[in-house]
């Protein structure tokens, strides 16, 4: 057999390489999401040439030449120094949403009784926050509280008549107040009614399965108009004689069922995306349908569904606009509504009344979106907390 010698063999180890530098803080931010690679660097650059463009006509209209404060339309046709300029053109009316901010915010609320829904927001806030804290025990208490004890407390803070409170009729509502309530009765009632119905969209019971896929059907079907057409017109003619629900309620049924219509096909994309031995497991144990749904299966499907989840949720705070075309005033239909008060009519008006209400808009829809993420990362079977 021939041998073969090897040409070279190393006789000393070699010196360890001193280690990487790490990069951190904003210098590694950079790099990893702004100028990672070529068409990264040039797309950054392109944006920042965008911004540079935009944003000093914006913070001159929005901030250096806008009026602050007034009594009227006169100080929207001048700058914050004083003077007509030569263009004829000047910068955002703030002092319109100063002087509107109140009715933005509650409608014709009766306004010695306006402590009634700062209450309201307070308890509010008060039980979401730990509700939204993982870390705060109590869960379960604090669930039943904000779901279950906070609407009846609502209802009789804001609608009065009851333990010596002044009665305030649902058309006196309007502003950031309807927004508010319409959304939180869509979303508490969409998510439990929507988990019922796609449930009942797989069900083996025939009955079952037909009402709820022509339900489904049928609301995803038409526009959000036309069920807030058909609740607040159609709805009072199925009625007995003499018999009637409020106008404001009405838009509460047609938002929520509308809602929970799409929501019924977001959790039956997830029950749809579980392997069925995860099914197949929880019979194995002796579990019952609803034991299986509701300790194995549902739990896994809601997780991955987050994302469309809240994408509903942002969905119906939007769309809690649309109830202006029955007679509704929430926060852009009242705003909208303020546009045709000659003492506030200029040609800046309009521009910023709508970039207020989308300002409040934005900050509702970003909070639940960065809420959802930061779940999603709790959530995840890897993620350490």
């Amino acid at each position: 057999m021939q041998e073969h010698t090897l040409s070279y063999v190393r006789q000393t180890m070699i010196e360890p390489l001193p280690p990487i530098a790490p990069e951190r803080g904003v210098v590694r931010w950079l790099r990893k999401n702004l100028f990672a690679t070529p068409l990264d660097t040039a797309l950054t650059v392109i944006g920042l040439l965008v911004i540079a463009w935009i944003l000093p006509p914006f913070l001159r209209w929005a901030v250096i030449d806008a009026a602050w404060t007034g009594s009227d339309r006169s100080v929207c046709a001048t700058i914050a120094q004083g003077g007509i300029r030569p263009d004829g053109w000047s910068g955002a009316c703030w002092a319109f949403v100063n002087a509107k901010f109140e009715q933005f915010m509650y409608g014709r609320y009766t306004i010695s009784e306006r402590w009634r829904v700062n209450l309201t927001a307070l308890l509010f806030v008060g039980l979401l926050t730990p509700l939204a804290i993982p870390s705060i025990p109590y869960k379960f208490t604090n669930a039943f509280l904000f779901f279950v004890v906070f609407p009846i407390v609502a209802f009789f803070l804001l609608v009065g008549g009851y333990f010596g409170l002044q009665t305030v009729p649902t058309s006196e509502w309007g502003g950031l107040l309807v927004t508010m309530v319409l959304s939180f009765v869509g979303i508490v009632v969409s998510l439990p009614m929507g988990i019922l119905l796609a449930l009942g969209r797989r069900s083996k019971l025939p009955v079952v399965k037909m009402i709820c896929v022509v339900f489904i059907e049928t609301v995803r079907g038409v526009p959000l108009v036309t069920v807030l057409f058909m609740a607040s017109v159609m709805l009072p003619l199925f009625l007995p004689a003499g018999m009637t629900f409020d106008r404001f309620l009405r838009a509460l049924v047609g938002v929520a069922l509308f809602a929970s219509a799409y929501m019924a096909e977001v959790i039956r994309g997830g029950l749809q995306a579980i392997p069925k031995g995860q099914y197949e497991g929880a019979s194995s144990l002796g579990l019952g349908y609803w034991q299986s749904m509701g300790l194995i299966v549902l739990p896994q499907a809601l997780k991955l569904v987050i994302p469309g989840i809240v994408n509903t949720f942002i969905g119906l705070f939007k769309d809690t606009s649309l109830v202006y075309i029955i007679g509704m005033f929430d926060l852009l239909g009242i705003v909208r509504q303020n546009f045709t008060d000659a003492n506030w009519a200029s040609a800046q008006t309009p521009m910023s009344g709508l970039l207020f209400a989308g300002a409040i808009f934005w900050f509702f829809c970003f909070g639940m979106s960065r809420y959802s993420m930061y779940m999603e990362r709790r959530l995840d079977t890897g993620h350490k907390s």
